[in-house]
């Protein structure tokens, strides 16, 4: 098992944004395997300590799940966390696009339905990443959302940052 590069308690704020609007976090391999090879529509996010990437990713995908429709299973992964985990979500899309992080993957039954590279993310605002994320959601998902209240996401947070200053671990 890889270990982790940064500090637990200093990635938790970064987690914790995605967690708030219904992603749970996969830690190992099998996870990983659980969630794609399931029924239906996974979404799969690389969450990453990336701020500029990734401070713009998070809050699209959070305001993505506010749609009408969204995947059946909201999952994610941390670049340099649980490292073994990412490693197996590269492998399932590493015949559609090469690793990034952060990135998004939309599974469908097992495969790649849409991929969201850091190509498709790097130098977006959040609500352009938002309306991509809306548009796949429309095309490829049946759930009804959205994933949390409105009321409630009306009162989220998110972390405004460009570069990180998270220590890795020697």
């Amino acid at each position: 098992m890889l270990p982790p590069i940064y500090p637990p308690d200093a990635v938790q704020p970064f987690r914790d944004e995605l967690n708030v609007v219904g992603l749970k976090d996969l830690a190992t391999p099998e996870e990983v395997d659980a969630a794609v090879r399931s029924k239906g529509v996974t979404l799969c996010v690389v969450n990453s300590v990336c701020g500029c990437a990734a401070g713009a990713a998070r809050p699209a995908i959070a305001m993505a799940l506010q749609n009408k429709v969204i995947p059946d299973q909201l999952t994610a992964v941390f670049a340099g966390m649980e490292r073994d985990a990412v490693n197996k979500v590269r492998e399932y899309h590493a015949d559609v696009a090469p690793p990034s992080s952060p990135s998004i993957v939309l599974f469908k039954d097992g495969h790649v339905a849409e991929m969201f590279g850091r190509d498709r993310i790097e130098g977006r605002q959040a609500p352009e990443i938002a309306a991509d994320l809306v548009e796949a959601f429309n095309k490829h998902c049946s759930k009804s959302g959205p994933s949390i209240p409105p009321d409630q996401y009306a009162k989220l947070n998110f972390v405004q940052a460009c570069g990180s200053n998270i220590p890795r671990r020697r």
